[in-house]
């Protein structure tokens, strides 16, 4: 189905359909920055002894509060809606919003930040590799675009000191990788009955329900605190962070993730959301003082590079298309900008 039947996803610029914010492109960016975000709120309440399960527990409780209105407004009565997508629904919040954080954090307690970051974002790798058994090889474009971003993702994390490998840590990164990769086929899936908020706030009220779930069976630790959070050269109460946190890292970044992902596909939405480690680094520098090195600086643009060849690879697949040449180039239906394997 072609983007521009798609009432969901980014606004037309005025006079075009190719524009930067009409591509989809722009609201993948914003979403990636305000990802960003996360990991310096969630930092700054995790140093006054806060436990990762309640930042994460908080964090979707409040995002799925705020949702609730405008998801409500955005139904009109038309409650159907919510039946006839429950299934969406439901995969959304346990997969793609508490399985994904839960698994990431389970990784993170037996391997370093950074090597189970970078194992969950094999998830652009795996739906190359998904498409690829489902369709026809990656064109030159796309597997150049995979590896690129890979190699800049890799120099981002700057991996270069000594790392603890477990086993069983690896396997968690890879699981939460898995469910990142099925969050962006849901995400990318379009869908014409089910706006992009009501997706947003079912999918964070069912992730919560999850979250407090696994607290009250014990299998998930619970801290909370009061002290006050440092961001950058200010102290502020914590409630500053949890909403920091809750309003741009959630809010703002689950509705135009959605939205961008219905515009782009998950393919090309996998691989700019890579941008989020990026901007993860500059939000640092910024909030927490961490200033980035030059290599990561140079992770940042090939990651960039990375990204414009994919986004290229399907605009040229989708302009052959489009003029009637998809016999001469092989391109399958599954490559276009929009169309995505049903999730299983």
């Amino acid at each position: 189905m072609p983007a521009a039947k798609n009432p969901i996803s980014a606004p037309e610029l005025p006079g075009t359909r190719t524009g930067f914010l009409a591509s989809g492109l722009g609201i993948a960016l914003f979403s990636s920055a305000v990802f960003g975000l996360s990991g310096s709120f969630a930092k700054s309440l995790l140093e006054t002894g806060w436990s990762p399960g309640a930042a994460v527990t908080a964090r979707l409780t409040g995002a799925a509060l705020i949702l609730a209105v405008p998801a409500v407004s955005a139904l009109k009565g038309r409650w159907h809606q919510l039946r006839d997508n429950w299934l969406t629904i439901v995969l959304f919040g346990l997969v793609g919003v508490a399985a994904c954080q839960l698994f990431y954090f389970n990784a993170v307690a037996r391997l370093s930040v950074g090597v189970a970051l970078l194992l969950e974002y094999l998830a652009p790798v795996i739906i190359v590799l998904w498409l690829w058994a489902a369709s026809r090889r990656p064109r030159v474009l796309t597997a150049g675009g995979t590896l690129l971003s890979l190699a800049g993702l890799v120099l981002v994390l700057d991996l270069t000191g000594a790392v603890k490998v477990d086993v069983v840590g690896v396997l968690w990164g890879m699981a939460a990788a898995v469910c990142l990769a099925i969050y962006f086929f849901i995400t990318a899936k379009e869908n014409d009955t089910l706006p992009a908020i009501v997706l947003a706030s079912g999918g964070l009220m069912v992730g919560a329900a999850a979250m407090w779930l696994a607290a009250a069976t014990g299998l998930l630790p619970m801290a909370f605190n009061t002290e006050d959070t440092t961001l950058g050269a200010w102290t502020t109460p914590w409630w500053v962070s949890l909403a920091g946190l809750v309003v741009l890292a959630t809010v703002l970044a689950y509705v135009s993730g959605i939205m961008a992902a219905r515009a782009l596909g998950s393919k090309v939405a996998s691989f700019v959301s890579l941008t989020e480690v990026l901007f993860a680094v500059v939000w640092a520098w910024l909030l927490l003082g961490e200033l980035p090195g030059a290599i990561q600086l140079l992770g940042g643009v090939l990651i960039v590079g990375g990204v414009i060849l994919v986004r290229l690879d399907e605009l040229r697949a989708s302009a052959a298309l489009a003029g009637g040449k998809a016999a001469q180039t092989g391109a399958s239906p599954l490559e276009h900008a929009n169309d995505v394997e049903p999730v299983p």
